[in-house]
């Protein structure tokens, strides 16, 4: 599968970033384009998500698969990988799968474990909007009030709607909603191919996020032995943009280090 992606940088250790459920390569932009100053960035849309194209598999070892024919398709050698949440969990996959593809990997507030399905409002939410009616995305935020009550995730989700010319300039989703909705307890589940991966893993989690916790650590250790966890207060589970400066420092010294 052919992912869209975003590039900045032409020069240095090549570094792919994954982003997390519900969101796709803008989210990363900004960070990205500093990181491109040292290095050359490149930030993707997972299937069925942002411009990428549409599918019915919809699993971890499917977005690893991706993920290799990218680097394949763009002749990318050794680079370091980044994911956040379901980023993260694809970019673990993947070292599974490949263990020789990468150098080294920046996990960001995930674990390698089972996670019960929690985004059953939110999917149940992004349905009710009738988008053939949908006037705004005001409107949008109000419908989504009844399933969401975070203003900023709100906003976070309703950066996926657009009007689509192809569809009389309706409003339509740059999520596959039905086929997220169906697979989402895939999201969930633990990795397959378990098996140690010797390449330095470092993991970033917020201090006021609950997916990784203490007990976490000893799967990570296990599956990843050369790791490092590191975690920045006052941050959430989207720590890259709760705290951006701090994340960015800690991502920029890990790249720096010679293995």
């Amino acid at each position: 599968m052919k992912l869209f992606y975003r590039q900045t940088g032409e020069s240095g250790t090549p570094i792919i970033i994954l982003h997390g459920l519900f969101g796709s390569s803008d989210n990363w932009l900004t960070l990205g384009k500093i990181l491109g100053e040292t290095h050359r960035v490149y930030i993707l849309d997972a299937r069925n998500h942002g411009q990428s194209p549409r599918s019915e598999l919809f699993d971890y070892n499917v977005m690893a698969a991706d993920l290799k024919e990218f680097m394949d398709e763009h002749s990318i050698i050794n680079p370091i990988l980044m994911g956040h949440s379901m980023g993260g969990k694809t970019v673990m996959q993947f070292a599974m799968n490949y263990s020789d593809s990468f150098s080294k990997m920046i996990v960001v507030d995930i674990a390698p474990k089972f996670y019960p399905v929690h985004h059953t409002m939110i999917l149940q939410g992004l349905a009710s909007i009738d988008l053939k009616t949908l006037k705004s995305r005001t409107e949008a935020n109000d419908i989504l009030k009844r399933f969401e009550e975070n203003e900023g995730v709100r906003q976070f989700l309703l950066k996926n709607l657009w009007k689509n010319s192809e569809k009389n300039n309706e409003f339509d989703w740059r999520l596959n909603v039905p086929v997220i909705s169906k697979n989402i307890d895939l999201i969930g589940y633990e990795l397959s191919n378990e098996k140690a991966v010797e390449k330095p893993v470092l993991f970033i989690k917020g201090s006021e996020s609950h997916y990784i916790q203490a007990e976490d650590e000893r799967k990570i250790w296990e599956l990843f032995p050369d790791y490092e966890l590191i975690t920045i207060e006052d941050a959430g589970h989207w720590v890259q943009a709760d705290k951006p400066k701090e994340f960015l420092e800690i991502v920029q010294r890990f790249s720096r280090i010679k293995e």
